[in-house]
Order: structure tokens, then sequence, then C-alpha cells
């Protein structure tokens, strides 16, 4: 093509988008170093614009946006903002356009066909709320749905419920994952005496309170090191943009339900490597921090951009197909959040046992909110596990009770109707707001001294009482694990009362 040639002529050979032919009038008034590089379809997908119009419309504004002299990250800013509310943006002189075709595209949008008949799902436990029941109904409505589990520790959450697991066919749901992506339970008996858990109490207090971090936003000032920041973080434009403020968060609890607790181990027969006796355990709950907050706040609005057809009671139960970019995307920087959140958990038992001049003598973890492609029912699912914990033949993990209750370590037996799950706890019998109106400071410290448990902190809406009772869940499930040994805490830290919570 001859480099004189005017736009008509382009035009004339092929027609050109709007955006094109507003870009090739700057690049003619030569003004080629204020041309700003138009976006790609799947930056503008993860923004939360949806295929067709509103689409097309989006290009045709990056056009005027570039005009405007618009840098890449103010057209970025702005499209968030007309995707957040498309109302508030209908006379933008830039992106008014794209306002008022995203307030049509839910009119536009497909038209929601659930499956013929419900998928199946089985529950256990006697005493599920009939909220998380009705969220396990709805969950099973999704075409793309292939069976679910209700675990005994079942309580209604976003979408599905915690305690909830969902088989689908070819597609991921970030909801159905959870907030908190990866969250995770991580147990490491030391080679110290019974004894030192009050004799050097002192000793464990500090080593909780220098090698981690609770609260929202809590973070180190000198990072900690870990494999895992070498990792590739562009895999999403959300990990690529949060990775420092992952890595200033490594290592640290976060809030709401995260702890860090020292406990006896109690181990009636030899096994997990060690002889029958009572160990020092130290555990541990958190997940993903503020970047898995933030993975999950994106790209669950971007499902539900994508899934206007979806019912009021569906939305949070939006998709994406594996095989989309979205979906990759989700999918990888899921993954990602696994590793971080082991990494998490590392640092601070590793930590913990360093800053107390003690051998480690053996590690157990697993982890809830996540999905896994595994097989069952003869074909090739995705097992959303959200508060759920894997419990294949064979496999060990953890189940908290609560800050003053047992929790087991236990050993799965691969229930296929399950889809080889079990709880990850106790469960919440209350809310956080009803436990708060329910009980006082002087109650629950009846009944952590009762149970010989210390707390150093922790909100009133974490306290014992508003959970169920463990052993009637461990009961529940009886065919789903078996138990192997008995954790109980002792010297609890909590995120003090009055943090927001983000798990």
């Amino acid at each position: 093509m001859a480099p004189h040639a005017s736009s008509h002529t382009l035009n004339a050979q092929r027609r050109l988008s709007d955006a094109e032919h507003e870009a090739l009038l700057w690049l003619f008034a030569g003004r080629f170093d204020r041309l700003q590089p138009a976006m790609k379809k799947r930056e503008l997908l993860n923004l939360g614009i949806p295929p067709g119009a509103p689409m097309k419309t989006a290009f045709r504004c990056l056009g005027r946006a570039a005009k405007a002299r618009l840098k890449r990250d103010e057209m970025a800013g702005a499209i968030r903002q007309v995707v957040a509310c498309p109302a508030d943006h209908e006379r933008d002189p830039v992106f008014g356009e794209l306002a008022a075709a995203l307030r049509k595209a839910p009119e536009r949008g497909a038209v929601f066909r659930e499956r013929p008949a419900p998928a199946p799902y089985r529950e256990w436990g006697r005493d599920l709320d009939e909220k998380s029941r009705q969220q396990m109904d709805n969950a099973c409505r999704l075409p793309v749905a292939v069976a679910g589990a209700l675990m005994p520790d079942a309580h209604m959450g976003y979408g599905l419920p915690i305690g909830g697991v969902l088989a689908v066919k070819n597609a991921v749901i970030p909801y159905a994952v959870g907030m908190d992506i990866a969250c995770r339970m991580k147990l490491t008996v030391l080679d110290m005496p019974v004894s030192a858990i009050r004799g050097e109490e002192g000793r464990l207090r500090k080593a909780i309170k220098e090698e981690t971090r609770f609260g929202v936003g809590a973070r180190f000032r000198r990072p900690k090191n870990h494999a895992v920041m070498d990792r590739d973080w562009s895999v999403s434009p959300v990990t690529a943009r949060c990775k420092d403020k992952a890595w200033s968060q490594l290592g640290s609890s976060g809030s709401g339900n995260h702890f860090v607790e020292f406990g006896t181990l109690t181990l009636e027969n030899d096994d997990l490597g060690l002889a029958a006796g009572v160990y020092v355990a130290l555990l541990s709950h958190s997940g993903s921090r503020g970047t898995g907050g933030n993975i999950a706040q994106h790209y669950s609005k971007l499902a539900m951009r994508l899934h206007p057809e979806l019912p009021k009671e569906l939305r949070h139960l939006a998709w994406f197909g594996l095989d989309t970019e979205p979906g990759q995307e989700y999918w990888q920087a899921m993954e990602l959040m696994g590793r971080y959140a082991a990494a998490n958990h590392e640092l601070i038992h590793r930590d913990i046992a360093k800053a107390l001049h003690v051998k480690v003598l053996l590690d157990i973890e697993n982890h809830h909110n996540f999905a896994w492609q595994e097989r069952h029912f003869g074909e090739e699912v995705v097992v959303h596990r959200k508060g759920a914990t894997p419990a294949g033949e064979g496999v060990v993990g953890i189940i908290p009770g609560s800050m003053a209750t047992p929790g087991y370590v236990a050993r799965g037996k691969g229930k296929p109707q399950a889809m080889n799950s079990a709880s990850h706890g106790a469960g919440r019998k209350m809310s956080r707001t009803a436990t708060k109106n329910s009980f006082t400071w002087s109650e629950a410290k009846k009944f952590l001294a009762a149970h010989d448990v210390v707390l150093i902190s922790a909100g009133l809406d974490e306290v014992p009482m508003g959970y169920k009772d463990i052993e009637t869940v461990m009961s529940a499930q009886r065919d789903l694990v078996e138990i192997v040994a008995r954790f109980d805490p002792k010297l609890v830290k909590m995120a003090p009362a009055g943090e927001r919570r983000e798990d």
C-alpha cells in the first residue's frame, strides 16, 4: 500500500472500523507518538465488556478516546467505571455510547435454559439449613451441572453454599470456588515437650506475633522470600497488577476465621510416621489474602456480565467455559493462588519452628475453596469444593472445630457420591451478626477457660458458641473419612476484634 494513500482510499479497499479510522487520522496528522495502542478483545472482556454489540461499541469508543489523547490506563479506568454503573455515564462524550450499549445488552442476551431435570445431589448431616439446600438446588439447575454434594458443615454462602461440592462439565464458576481462593489448613508436629505450651507460653506468643501478621491489609515491611514469587504472575491482569501486594503479604494470616494456634495432637495408634502419643502441634488456617480476593471479585463480576440471561437467584453461579480466554485466565490465576496460599503457610510454619529452635516431625496440609479437574461418574468433570476438604481414598486432611473445640486429622475413604469430599470444619450454626448479638465476651471466656484455651486475640463473631458441634459433624461423615488423630487448641490467635472480614 502506498505511503501517501489517503484514508478515503484505504476505506475504498477495505471497510475500516471507526476505531481504525480514527487511529489512521491520527497517524496521517503526524501524531504517531501520541497514538495509543488499541486494546485487545481479551482486555475488554476482562474489563467486563461482553461480546457482540457492546464489544463493537467499545472499539468505536476507544477510537474517540485515542483522539481525546487518553492514555491506556485512563481508557481502562473509564471503561471500569462505565461497566460498574452504565446509567451514570450515558452522557459521557467518549464512552456514552458504550454505556447505552451495556444497558441494552441484558435485554438482548441469550435465554437461560436450565437442565431438563436438576442434577442429582446428596447431603450429609441432619441439621442443614434450608437456605443451603436452596442454594444447592439452584446450582443443580445450571446447564453445566453434573452432580452435587452437601457436607455436614454446610451453611449459606454466595452462589454455592459453604460446604457445597459441585461437579460441572467443561466450566469453572468463580463464586463456587469462593472469595478466598485456595483457603488452606496446615498442621506441623513439633519436637518439643507438651509442657512447653504453658511453661513457655511467652515464647510461643512471641513467635506467632513476630512471624505472621493478622488483619485486612496486613503485610510485612520487609517482604519475605519464596520461590512462588518467581512464577509467572502475568497469567492474568489481576495477578500482574497485584504481584507487589501479594509479595508484601506473603506469610501473613488475614482476618475473619483465619488463625494460627498451638495445641496438642493426640495419636491413639502408630500412624503418619509417628508413634502413638501426645505431641505439640501448630495449626494454621488462611488463604490467598488480598490478591485472591481481587481475583475472585474481578472474575465473578466478569462471569455475571457474560451471563446476563441468568435469573437473579443464579447470578452468583455464572461460569466460564474452560475453552474460553476468560476461563483459562481465571483457571491459571486460581492455580497460582493455590501455590501462593501454600507458600504463606510454609513460611508461617517454617519461621515459627525456626524461631523456637525446634525440629519438624510431621507436616500435613490441604486446601478448600478450589476447583479440580477429576473423573467422576464415568466422565471428566470440574469439581468445585467450596469449604469442603478433598477426601479421596487414603488422602489425609485436617478438619478443624473452633477456637476451643477439637479438630481432627482424617483419612479419606473416597466416597463416590461425595466426589471424594468431606467437611472443611465444624461450620457455622449462627451468622456472624447473630453470634455477636447473642453472646458476650464474659460467656466466651468461661467457655475458653473450661476447655483450657488461652486466646491471644479474636473477634466476638468467632466465639465457639457460633459454630456447630464438631462431634456431630464428624459423626455425620463417618462414611467419608476415618479419624486418625485429635487436635486440641491451647493458644489461639486470630485477627483482633473490629477487623473487617476478607474470607
